[in-house]
């Protein structure tokens, strides 16, 4: 073979791949995007990701929600996707070499490609660590080898790649920069007519199809519990744009419409969340996006029995699993996984954080603590000059690593 260079002809200096596998690396893919074209309007970008990527101007060459899985059992149904995008974007890199590779999270799928990008002497920056913290940590030396540079975006991922004698840079979490509600909570009750004395209670039960059929059933019946213990809540169910309303009722929202009071709500998502005295959420970004909001929260996550057992077995000393406990370092929010995941258990906790001043009051403390530990705002403008200290930089690479 012969050995590629930085000024290799076919090397394409404007030109930038991008990949992210889920919709929260898609949105945050975006806006690193769009702060890079500020810069640099010229830019074209192409790669893998959604809606939001699209939205900003990038050319899709593979849908990411055809791969977009809950657990490592779910993969396997997927494979003849992951299969395909992988062979597509192979393909890019290796006859329209871009000067840079950027990848988000989705780890298995994207070191792959940073192996075939350092082949190839493409320039690889890897934004938003993958959760090797979590499991497999044996992964940091192999993302050390493949990548030129890393941004992390939650606190404690810094120490941990500095334990393990890599440098990386924390450009702070760019959430921050996203969520900008489009109205006050008020303003929000006033447009849905809802009565601000009435309990107003978030029912968010994912955006996967399988997240929901799994969680909605269990929220609408701990809907009914509260229903009958709080005087006439009213429960908003926020519809994700990846789920359709006929998934909706088939899990419930018809019947539980006609004896709650309850409204799905599809826009406005921010608002409605900061509307909300307490949601019940999915576990994922969307815990992170109610704590920025300062909205109490109860956690809840389900998955296949086998999912969930092999991942006892891979992921071992995480005290928590979702986002805010892990950056508190402390339980902040109540978290129900596989079968504490009941209408009883929701209604239980959620009617706490209605009715105990105290338990509301030390979480709305312990959410303040996670914001502040989150950074500043600008993670994409951060994350952007990164990148472009690695497509300014003229790396001289002989050879092929791997």
């Amino acid at each position: 073979m012969v050995p590629v260079t930085d000024s290799d002809p076919a090397t394409t200096p404007r030109e930038v791949m991008i990949v992210a596998g889920e919709a929260s690396g898609d949105l945050h893919g975006a806006n690193l995007v769009r702060a890079m074209r500020e810069q640099s309007p010229e830019l074209r970008f192409y790669g893998m990701g959604g809606i939001e990527l699209e939205r900003a101007g990038v050319e899709l060459l593979y849908d990411a929600a055809k791969l977009a899985v809950v657990g490592a059992v779910e993969v396997f149904s997927h494979l003849p996707d992951i299969l395909r995008a992988r062979r597509i974007l192979i393909a890019r890199l290796r006859h329209q070499r871009p000067a840079l590779l950027i990848l988000i999270d989705y780890p298995d799928f994207n070191l792959m490609l940073a192996k075939v990008a350092k082949q190839l002497g493409i320039p690889v920056f890897y934004y938003i660590s993958p959760q090797v913290w979590a499991w497999r940590s044996g992964r940091v030396q192999t993302i050390k080898k493949r990548t030129d540079r890393m941004a992390v975006i939650l606190p404690f991922e810094q120490a941990f790649y500095a334990e393990h004698g890599m440098q990386v840079d924390f450009v702070g979490h760019p959430l921050l920069d996203n969520i900008q509600p489009t109205c006050t909570p008020a303003q929000f009750k006033a447009q849905h007519h809802i009565d601000p004395l009435r309990p107003v209670i978030g029912l968010i039960p994912g955006s996967r199809r399988k997240e929901v059929a799994v969680l909605l059933p269990e929220f609408l019946a701990a809907a009914g519990l509260l229903s009958a213990a709080h005087p006439q809540p009213i429960f908003l169910l926020a519809q994700a744009p990846t789920i359709d309303t006929a998934l909706l009722r088939e899990h419930g929202l018809d019947r539980w419409q006609q004896q709650l009071d309850l409204r799905v709500i599809t826009e406005d998502r921010y608002a409605m969340m900061a509307a909300c005295d307490v949601a019940v959420a999915a576990s994922g970004t969307v815990t992170l996006e109610l704590a920025i909001l300062d909205t109490p929260t109860v956690a809840a996550y389900r998955i296949s029995p086998h999912t969930y057992w092999l991942g006892r077995l891979l992921i071992r000393g995480l005290p928590f699993f979702t986002l805010v406990n892990l950056i508190a370092d402390q339980a902040i929010l109540p978290e129900l996984l596989q079968s504490a995941v009941t209408p009883q258990r929701i209604a239980q906790e959620v009617s706490t954080l209605l009715n105990n001043a105290q338990a509301r009051s030390n979480m709305l403390t312990g959410l303040k603590e996670v914001r502040q530990r989150l950074g500043g705002p600008g993670a994409s403008k951060r994350a952007a000059a990164i990148a472009f200290s690695l497509l300014n930089t003229r790396r001289q690479q002989n050879g092929y690593q791997s």
